[in-house]
Parts: C-alpha cells; sequence; structure tokens
C-alpha cells in the first residue's frame, strides 16, 4: 500500500511539472558562437518530465551564456532522424564553433549538465 501511494504521489507531481517550451526550430541548433545543450525528449516521457525543471533552471541562470534548448522529438519526428536518436532523453553539447562534442542518453542531473558547460567554457 505505502509503494502505491509513493508511486502515485512521484506520478500526480510529474503530471504538474511545467514542460519546457520547445520554441527553438532545430535549424537555429547550435546557437551560433554560443555553447549549446540540446535536450531531445517528449513532453510526456517520465525522465523528460524530471529534466524540465533542471532545463528552466539552467536557461534562466545561463542567459546570454549558453543555449540550453528543448525539442519534443515525439512532436517533431523529423528532428529524432536528423540527430540519429534512439532513446530519450538525449542530450548533446556543441561547443562555440557547434560542434559536437558530448552525447548523454538518459536523465542528467543539473550538476553533471553543469560540470559539461564548465568544460566548455561556460563561466
Amino acid at each position: 500500500m505505502k509503494r502505491l501511494i509513493l508511486v502515485s504521489t512521484v506520478l500526480l507531481c510529474l503530471a504538474a511539472t511545467p514542460a519546457l517550451a520547445d520554441t527553438t526550430p532545430a535549424s537555429e541548433v547550435p546557437a551560433k558562437g554560443m555553447v549549446t545543450m540540446l535536450d531531445l525528449g517528449a513532453h510526456k516521457c517520465v525522465p523528460c518530465k524530471m529534466m524540465a525543471p533542471i532545463l528552466d533552471e539552467l536557461q534562466k541562470e545561463y542567459e546570454g551564456k549558453a543555449a540550453i534548448v528543448f525539442i519534443d522529438v515525439w512532436k517533431n519526428k523529423d528532428v529524432a532522424k536528423k540527430y540519429g536518436i534512439r532513446a530519450i532523453p538525449t542530450q548533446i553539447f556543441y561547443d562555440k564553433s557547434g560542434n559536437e562534442v558530448k552525447r548523454h542518453v538518459g536523465f542528467m542531473d543539473k550538476k553533471s549538465i553543469e560540470a559539461e558547460l564548465k568544460s566548455l567554457g561556460v563561466q
């Protein structure tokens, strides 16, 4: 019974999580002259929902320093093909020159994302 309540509570919290806007067209990724983290996921994917508040925070904290972009691949199936996505969420990091430098598949916590941004020169 306790397990059912816990699972129900987690699902309720995830359902209430604000969805990260995916307003950046794939053609604008990576951002010119800026370190970019592209998160490819879906608004209805559980690990993606868990990452949404983290990405919202990062967008605010790194505004003007790094581009943090989310694209829903369930709504934009052509994007999944373009980036060769096999599982979500997938994060792709680009340096300032627009070169892909790292891919990560699965949930990625804030500290790990910040460490990757720092390794690319973002303060």
